[in-house]
């Protein structure tokens, strides 16, 4: 008698059957909605101060809520996505994701407005799950090119989001922004539960690891309530330099609780495997590149021309510069697919990852052109590779790991590539802030700073290149699948 294979696991008759072309479209639009909830308050950010009768202190904390609940909430979704089914933590996960809009956009004060934040920051696991869950519902043939879409959307929710938020902000109320956003999440919700399948297998477990939740909560916010605010506290000061201190400690004890349980929340054994363990690197210094130029750009878009290097681009204006670059993302990410089912992942990350670098470089001599045009060249070099990185490296995780820890393992690659952009914003903050010129009285970012900037982002980028090239890959008999260079799961569960 034949065994089945994990992707021949029967599901319940009474879900719906996958149609892998709308399962795709759906779970990129349920990518969309999140990267269109994470940039909706940027072009608020000005405002928010006057809007919630708070200061520009407490203010910023409205983004620092989102980042710190995604950061918690990922690992943890996808850790239940493996146990309890990968659809169903979809639909779990979305259910912040409308409440918290709500709350938002019913916010007349700086409190609720960062409780709303936070609860559609734990909404975010949707991506790390949705990626997951076309390991188990489209046919292998078509996996990398559903991989490569849906790591995508991403990019194109970010692109979108700019130049739709900042639209609605100029000329309606700035609660618009959060009820559309919450009309999308139930929309996607719907989709999700009408039109795609549940996965084919989970764990089985009957216990979820509560403590290593709660450790990693902890360690997480140390380590990035440290990153993100350290610049506003100071970097040498006791609170920023305590919270580095206990974040360290309390990451190390949760690393040996997780090794000593049987069914920890990351099987940290699997995170070691060489080809995890490097993509997870390498993911963590994409992230860090991808996110320096959104950070570069849309200032020297938008500061005034006579500094001799601002564009004077309005707020929706510089959206709409940004946005085809994120649609560049979508673009390219069927070229990145088929170069991953041709070479293999490891190429297709170490190839994005050079292009990113490349991008960077452009910017060098065309920063102080005058021209937008010369800055939409760079985003556009920029995210062309960040589409190939973005594809690849769930594929290589997926590749490297059993089908019963798809969810987990791709949520913590998630999580590498957010530590990597909040680093990023700390380090491409400081120099932006040490590097002035004095403009009418305002110390504004000087033009070497941003060159500097801009430096740094290129030189973590070949860095990236250089760690992806190194990641130990094994071929096996998969050919023509982004997976096909990668060991088979059923290998890695045996190891």
């Amino acid at each position: 008698m034949t065994r089945k294979t994990n992707r021949e696991t029967s599901v319940d008759s009474s879900q719906p059957a996958a149609r892998p072309g709308g399962v795709v479209g759906i779970l990129a639009f349920a990518g969309i909605v999140a990267a269109i909830t994470q940039t909706l308050v940027v072009p608020l950010i000005a405002e928010l101060p006057k809007l919630l009768d708070t200061s520009a202190s407490n203010a910023s904390w409205v983004i620092t809520a989102t980042l710190l609940a995604a950061a918690v909430a990922t690992p943890v979704a996808g850790r239940l996505g493996d146990m309890y089914g990968k659809r169903r933590m979809l639909l779990v996960s979305l259910v912040p994701l409308v409440a918290g809009s709500v709350v938002c956009a019913l916010s007349s004060s700086v409190v609720p407005m960062i409780a709303g934040r936070g609860l559609q920051g734990i909404g975010m696991g949707v991506v790390p799950l949705g990626i997951s869950l076309l390991r188990d519902v489209v046919p292998a043939e078509k996996l990398g090119s559903s991989i490569a879409i849906m790591s995508a959307s991403m990019g194109v929710g970010g692109a979108l989001g700019l130049p739709f938020a900042a639209a609605i902000a100029e000329n309606a109320s700035w609660r618009v922004l959060f009820w559309v956003v919450a009309a999308l999440a139930l929309a996607v919700g719907a989709l999700i539960w009408v039109f795609v399948p549940a996965g084919g297998e989970t764990t089985g477990s009957k216990g979820f690891d509560v403590l290593g939740a709660i450790g990693l909560g902890i360690g997480l916010v140390c380590l990035l309530l440290a990153v993100s605010k350290g610049a506003d506290w100071g970097w040498g000061s006791g609170t920023t330099l305590g919270l580095f201190a206990a974040a360290v400690v309390v990451l190390l004890v949760w690393g040996m609780w997780e090794l000593r349980i049987s069914e920890p929340l990351v099987d940290l054994r699997v995170t070691a495997r060489p080809q995890v363990l490097m993509t997870n690197a390498a993911s963590v210094l994409v992230g860090f590149a991808m996110y320096a130029q959104s950070l570069v750009v849309p200032q020297l878009l938008q500061l005034p021309e006579a500094t001799g290097y601002g564009l004077g681009q309005s707020m929706l204006a510089m959206g709409l510069w940004m946005a085809p670059a994120g649609l560049m993302m979508m673009i390219m990410s069927p070229l990145g697919a088929k170069l991953s089912a041709v070479k293999g992942p490891k190429v297709t990350l170490a190839v994005g990852s050079l292009v990113i670098g490349v991008g960077y470089g452009l910017s060098l001599p065309l920063i102080g052109s005058g021209s937008p045009w010369s800055l939409l060249v760079v985003t556009l070099v920029c995210n062309t590779g960040v589409g190939f990185a973005y594809g690849a490296m769930p594929a290589l995780i997926m590749g490297a790991v059993p089908l019963s820890e798809t969810a987990s393992a791709n949520s913590f690659n998630t999580l590498m590539r957010s530590i990597g952009s909040s680093v990023s914003a700390a380090v491409i903050g400081v120099v932006l802030a040490q590097m002035t010129t004095d403009f009418g009285g305002y110390a504004l970012p000087s033009e070497d700073g941003f060159r500097i900037a801009m430096l740094i982002g290129c030189g973590v980028g070949l860095a990236a290149a250089v760690l992806a090239s190194l990641i130990p890959v094994r071929r096996t008999t998969q050919p023509g699948s982004a997976l096909s260079q990668a060991p088979a799961p059923e290998a890695a569960a045996k190891a």
